[in-house]
């Protein structure tokens, strides 16, 4: 594995030791000088962002990644939008409704276009979600949507959707991200095709208060205001998304002016960046769960007892304070507090070395074994090498690899891997996707089954629970899964973060959404 690794990977680290701070410093006054000079050459009416990454693609229907969601929600709108407080309301939808227990009925909002001009009404409702839920486009978000049976135009601005069974969990998966409305003309372009999920990308179009207007892959993507929008309009012209992987660089960037915004930020460059002089910290409590993942396909990690002793072996508060500065909170579940389905009743699986080293003993492992762990950025590499640290106890031998973020993704959804830190965020504010796509065994994958999970009770109660609908009975039903998945381990939640975007303080308006998203129509820049 190791061979393959260094093959197809050329930016890729063998991480030995911590990363320390001496070494962001010290590389951050290195890049300062490259950075002020492109500050020059930079428009000064944009917004200039630096992201780890440029979106896998702008095609909503196509990816599910951050740099691509952060991209995206501001292109495209979705007929439902969660509010900060995390609230759901109409968006392009003025209203919706159930009509009956597999009937939904959304009234589309009037007078609305997207920025080539095409009207927004029922008909192009219709052509968004017959195309994400084709299984001839192949979506890796199809998921979200399965068991929507028909969409039927009732009139020109009213559409029925019709689902296999009942599905309480629509409205909050149509607030998702991939519930982002394209343009039936693009959409018909992409039918076109030669390859599906690629025209999209390249001519995205929505009804966003910002909308495209050029991509350099793998270097940045440029918005614009739509000076059309229904809506109220953008604050700025131009908002520019860069790729800026390294963290000292994208640090260099927001001191010299280069950058406006920079996300993430590292929890220990907090406090260089909240004190120092032109620049602060936007810090907002998140729905996402970051977690340690095994490959349940390989040995040993396709036993659960070996999975449950490095679960015990994993000090997730001694995590947070050392390499987080406290700027997270332990999940000892796989749900946010704050997401249906989340269940005060379940127990994870506590710090305990030696009950972790007798479930090795158990199963022959007391000698340990070598493996291999693979990260993509900075916070998670600290984390590993934290967590190397401590599985030395068990004499696991654990090496770690960052690769970069656009890699990584199809490294771990590949299954080339044997441990990873990965992060998920439930953004819809229910059970239903914070696990189905992470452990039913048909989201192995892309779709976000990395850990190749496959339990066929655990699908089953997942199953159930999205077509129940009464309120309690699928609280039931998740609360039984969940223990089912804590209990076998096929990931180890580790913490729920804190969202910290840097900023200079010529920034107003900013507002980090907890689902992790950049909402920038009210950004502006003094």
């Amino acid at each position: 594995m190791r061979k393959y690794l260094l093959l197809v990977f050329s930016a890729l680290f063998v991480l030995g030791a911590c990363t320390d701070d001496g070494g962001v410093d010290e590389a951050a006054e290195e890049t300062s000088e490259e950075s002020a000079e492109a500050e020059g050459q930079q428009d000064e009416e944009a917004i200039n962002m630096s992201l780890l990454a440029t979106p896998n693609s702008l095609d909503p229907h196509a990816a599910n990644d951050q740099p691509s969601n952060h991209v995206n929600v501001n292109i495209y709108e979705r007929l439902v939008e969660f509010t900060p407080e995390l609230e759901l309301e109409p968006g392009l939808a003025e209203s919706y409704e159930q009509v009956d227990d597999t009937t939904w009925e959304f009234q589309i909002r009037e007078g609305v276009e997207f920025h080539d001009g095409e009207v927004l009404d029922a008909e192009a409702v219709k052509a968004n979600l017959d195309r994400v839920t084709d299984e001839a486009v192949g979506s890796p978000v199809a998921f979200l949507f399965e068991l929507i049976e028909e969409v039927e135009v009732i009139d020109d601005y009213t559409v029925h959707i019709h689902t296999s069974s009942p599905f309480a969990a629509l409205p909050s998966h149509l607030a998702h991200p991939a519930g982002g409305m394209i343009s039936p003309a693009v959409i018909e372009e992409d039918y076109a095709a030669d390859e599906q999920l690629t025209a999209v990308h390249q001519n995205p179009v929505g009804t966003g208060p910002y909308q495209f207007e050029e991509i350099s892959e793998g270097d940045y993507v440029t918005l614009v205001k739509n000076e059309a929008y229904w809506g109220e309009a953008a604050e700025a012209d131009v908002f520019t998304f860069n790729a800026v992987p390294e963290d000292a660089t994208r640090i260099a960037e927001l001191q010299t002016g280069h950058a406006d915004l920079i996300f993430p930020l590292d929890p220990n460059d907090f406090e260089q960046i909240n004190s120092g002089e032109g620049t602060t910290v936007n810090e907002t409590e998140s729905v996402r769960m970051e977690y340690v993942g095994f490959n349940t396909e390989v040995e040993p990690f396709d036993d659960p007892l070996v999975r449950q002793a490095i679960a015990h072996a994993i000090d997730k508060e001694d995590i947070i304070s050392i390499m987080l500065e406290g700027k997270a909170v332990v999940a000892d579940t796989l749900l946010s507090p704050a997401v249906f389905g989340h269940s005060e009743d379940i127990d994870g699986i506590g710090y305990d070395v030696e009950a972790a080293q007798e479930l090795l003993s158990e199963n022959g492992y007391e000698e340990g074994f070598a493996a291999e762990i693979v990260v993509q950025d900075r916070t998670a590499a600290d984390i590993a090498t934290y967590i190397q640290e401590q599985l030395q106890e068990l004499n696991i031998d654990l090496e770690i690899y960052q690769i970069d973020p656009g890699a990584y993704l199809d490294y771990v959804g590949s299954g080339s891997h044997e441990m990873f830190i990965g992060g998920w965020g439930t953004v819809t504010m229910d059970a239903d996707y914070g696990l189905y796509p992470l452990f039913h065994s048909s989201s192995i994958g892309d779709s976000g089954n990395r850990s190749r999970y496959a339990n066929e009770e655990v699908d089953a109660l997942l199953e159930d629970a999205r077509v129940e609908i009464d309120e309690n009975e699928r609280l039931a039903l998740y609360e039984e899964a969940q223990e089912i998945i804590i209990e076998e381990a096929p990931i180890i939640p580790i913490y729920h973060p804190y969202l910290l975007t840097g900023m200079s303080e010529d920034i107003e308006g900013y507002a980090q959404h907890p689902a992790s998203f950049h909402f920038l129509s009210d950004v502006s820049k003094e």
